[in-house]
C-alpha cells in the first residue's frame, strides 16, 4: 500500500502496512491517494474495503480481472475500471487499473507491482506543480485516467513503425512467415480495440451523468480526455485497416514475384525453341540433305543459332519484356497517423 496524501500547504508520501493507519490519514488530510499493488491477500482487501465503505459487490469486480472498462455509482462513491496497457517482449500486455472515487479520496487497485503508467501524476504531485497542487480529489482521478489514456499513443506510435517495417519487408522480401507477423498485429489491434471502446464511453458516462463529486472545471478536463480516446480509437481502426491491406499487399507480392519467373522462363523458352528448330532439323537423316557435306557446316548451324538468339534477345529488350524484371515496386505506403500529444497542465 503506497499513500500519496497533500493539501494546499503540505504533502505526504510513504508506505503503510497496517490498515488502520489510513483512517489517520484520511481525517488529516483533503485529498489522499491509495494504491495498492497486488490482489492475493483477500483479508487485506476486505479491511480496506470496511475502511473505506466500499460496496461489496464493487470489491468483488475489483478481485476479478478482465472487467469491461465502467464506471458505477455506489451511494456516494464511484468505482471505476480502467485498463492500462504496456509493449512488453513484443506484444501487448495490458492489466485492470479499479478506481474508488470518495469525498476526499481516490483508492486504485493494481494487479502487480512495478508496472503502471501512473508515475507522470505522482511527479506532478510531489513537485507540486500544476492543478493537482490546488484541485479537489476530482482533479486528481482526471490526471490519472488522463495517464491512462495518454499511454496508449506511444504504444500505437509502435504500431505505426512496426506496420511500416513489415511492409517493406513485404515488398522487398515477401516470405511467409510474414504471415504469421501480420496476424499477430491484428490480434493485437482487435484486443486493443476491445479495450479502448468501452473505456471511451466510461469517460463520456463521467462527463454526462450528474455526478455531484466532479466539478464543473474538472468535466471540461475530462471532454479533452474523451477526446483523446476517439483519436486513439480512430487511429486502432486506421492501422487494421492497414494491417489487412498488408495481407493483400503480401498476396499481391507473392503474385509479382511469380509472374517475373514466369517471366523468364517464358523467355528462355522463347529463344531455345527456334534454336530447338534448326537443330531439328539438320539432327533429320536423310540421305540427300543440302549442307550436309559442308566441312564447316556445323560453326555455320551455332553462329546461325547465336544470330537468332541474340535478334531475339534485342527484340525482347525493345519491346520492354527485358528490364521488366527489374520493374520498380511500388508501395502503397499511406502517411502513418500522428500520434504526437501537447500536454497543458
Amino acid at each position: 500500500m503506497h499513500v500519496i496524501a497533500y493539501r494546499r500547504d503540505d504533502f505526504l508520501e510513504r508506505a503503510v502496512t497496517n490498515p488502520e493507519e489510513l483512517r489517520g490519514i484520511l481525517d488529516d488530510w483533503s485529498v489522499v491517494w491509495v494504491n495498492i499493488d497486488g490482489l492475493g491477500d483477500i483479508g487485506l482487501i476486505q479491511q480496506i474495503g470496511e475502511i473505506f465503505r466500499l460496496h461489496r459487490l464493487a470489491l468483488e469486480d475489483v478481485v476479478n480481472q478482465h472487467q469491461r472498462s465502467k464506471m458505477e455509482q455506489y451511494g456516494d462513491q464511484h468505482f471505476i475500471v480502467t485498463h492500462m496497457v504496456e509493449w512488453s517482449d513484443g506484444h501487448l500486455e495490458s492489466e485492470q487499473l479499479s478506481m474508488f472515487l470518495g469525498e476526499n479520496f481516490v483508492l486504485t487497485f493494481q494487479e502487480r507491482e512495478g508496472w503502471d503508467c501512473l508515475e507522470p501524476v505522482r511527479e506532478r504531485i510531489r513537485k507540486r506543480v500544476g492543478l493537482l497542487r490546488d484541485s479537489a480529489v476530482d482533479y486528481l482521478m482526471y490526471a490519472l485516467l488522463d495517464a491512462v489514456v495518454d499511454h496508449y499513443f506511444p504504444l500505437l506510435e509502435r504500431y505505426g513503425e512496426r506496420l511500416e517495417e513489415l511492409e517493406d519487408k513485404i515488398v522487398q522480401h515477401p516470405d511467409q512467415s510474414l504471415i504469421g507477423e501480420i496476424h499477430d498485429v491484428k490480434r493485437e489491434l482487435l484486443n486493443l480495440r476491445r479495450v479502448i471502446w468501452p473505456q471511451r464511453e466510461m469517460i463520456n458516462s463521467l462527463v454526462r451523468d450528474p455526478i455531484p463529486l466532479i466539478t464543473a472545471e474538472t468535466r471540461i478536463h475530462l471532454r479533452d480526455c474523451y477526446d483523446h480516446s476517439i483519436r486513439i480509437i480512430d487511429l486502432v481502426e486506421t492501422y487494421r485497416e492497414l494491417s489487412s491491406d498488408l495481407m493483400d499487399l503480401y498476396l499481391s507480392s507473392l503474385s509479382q514475384r511469380m509472374n517475373e519467373i514466369m517471366k523468364v522462363l517464358a523467355v528462355i523458352s522463347t529463344i531455345f525453341m527456334p534454336l530447338t528448330f534448326i537443330a531439328g532439323i539438320y539432327g533429320m537423316n536423310f540421305e540427300y540433305m543440302p549442307e550436309i557435306k559442308w566441312k564447316s557446316g556445323y560453326f555455320a548451324s551455332l553462329g546461325v543459332m547465336a544470330v537468332v538468339a541474340l535478334a531475339l534477345l534485342v527484340f525482347f529488350r525493345r519491346k520492354g519484356w527485358l528490364g521488366g524484371s527489374s520493374a520498380e515496386r511500388s508501395s502503397f505506403r499511406s502517411p502513418t497517423p500522428s500520434t504526437e500529444e501537447h500536454r497543458v497542465d
